[in-house]
């Protein structure tokens, strides 16, 4: 039932975005100009600058905030690193990159959907390292995060390698599946090359990653392992922004832990420990790269919310 859910949510953002076609006139450099003087405009303290609509909707680390308050009151700064994507079809584009306040320097990931010319939607998640507490081990592996431009992210993509709307959503959403009660079967397509950076942070292919041998290993050689058993849901999925010449896919949910697993048995057998003893969520915004239909690239923010908290973009958000 739950599967099921999730396909007619994919399906619904497919239906969404073809509705919104006739309504965006933002071309891919108009919504990037949006996207630069709404990051401009962030340091200068200065929202009202900027082109809102009448009913804007703002949300800031899964919290619904009024125009202009939150990080809109602390930024000093934002670093060099912009990844940016858009979605010309449904007037959105998105940017990942280092905001940094009072010379804290955080990973933050932003969406806005623009409407005739103006911002009805900013999401927001920045990943505070002095809000995001310490892993077990008492270490926060995610204090000193990695800003290193990936051009290949935003490459356009030969006609051949490209997918269609639907099919890249339904890549996306299997990568999902195969996180969610994580047992290694493998339920979406990946690129041998595949790495995946969280919250700045390369957690594939890198065995220096303070978080055991499982960093060492690709992206399907973790999921294969089964180590993620413990992501017991990963719910109130969304795909609001589908980048088809580049290949790109940004997504929406909340990974929910119920705590309650504890030993566990890997898919080779190995023996395994959860790492999360206690009711916990995450929230998070996640990009894809799929080329040939295969994930190469995932980019990822993501911060600890309460227990279950509903979600701000979802009408009827699971509890």
């Amino acid at each position: 039932m739950y599967r099921y859910a999730c396909a007619v949510l994919a399906t619904w953002a497919v239906l969404a975005g073809t509705a919104a076609a006739a309504q965006s006139q933002c071309d891919r450099a108009c919504l990037y100009g949006h996207v630069d003087r709404y990051l401009q405009a962030l340091p200068r303290h200065d929202a009202r600058a900027l082109p809102w609509a009448k009913h804007a909707k703002v949300t800031e680390n899964n919290v619904e905030l009024a125009v202009g308050d939150g990080v809109w009151g602390t930024a000093t700064g934002l670093g060099s690193y912009r990844l940016k994507f858009a979605d010309p079809q449904t007037g959105q584009v998105g940017v990942f990159g280092e905001m940094i306040e009072s010379g804290d320097r955080s990973v933050f990931a932003l969406r806005l959907k623009i409407e005739q010319g103006r911002i009805s939607e900013a999401e927001t998640v920045i990943v505070r390292v002095n809000d995001f507490g310490a892993l077990p081990g008492g270490a926060n592996p995610f204090a000193n995060p990695s800003f290193i431009d990936k051009p290949f992210m935003t490459q356009a993509l030969a006609p051949s390698q490209r997918r269609t709307r639907q099919q890249l959503i339904t890549v996306a959403n299997g990568y999902f599946e195969t996180l969610q009660l994580n047992d290694g079967t493998i339920r979406t397509a990946f690129d041998p090359a595949c790495n995946r950076i969280e919250n700045g942070l390369q957690t594939t292919n890198n065995p220096a990653m303070p978080l055991g041998p499982l960093s060492a290993l690709g992206c399907e050689a973790q999921f294969a392992l089964g180590q993620y058993r413990y992501d017991d849901r990963l719910r109130d999925r969304r795909f609001p922004l589908v980048d088809e010449e580049r290949g790109l896919v940004l997504a929406a949910g909340f990974i929910d832990h119920q705590g309650r697993l504890g030993d566990y048995a890997l898919a080779d057998g190995s023996p395994a420990q959860s790492p999360i003893r206690r009711p916990h969520t995450f929230v998070l915004l996640e990009l894809f790269k799929i080329v040939d239909g295969k994930i190469l690239q995932v980019e990822a923010a993501f911060i600890t919310v309460p227990y279950n908290m509903p979600s701000p973009w979802v009408r009827h958000s699971r509890h």
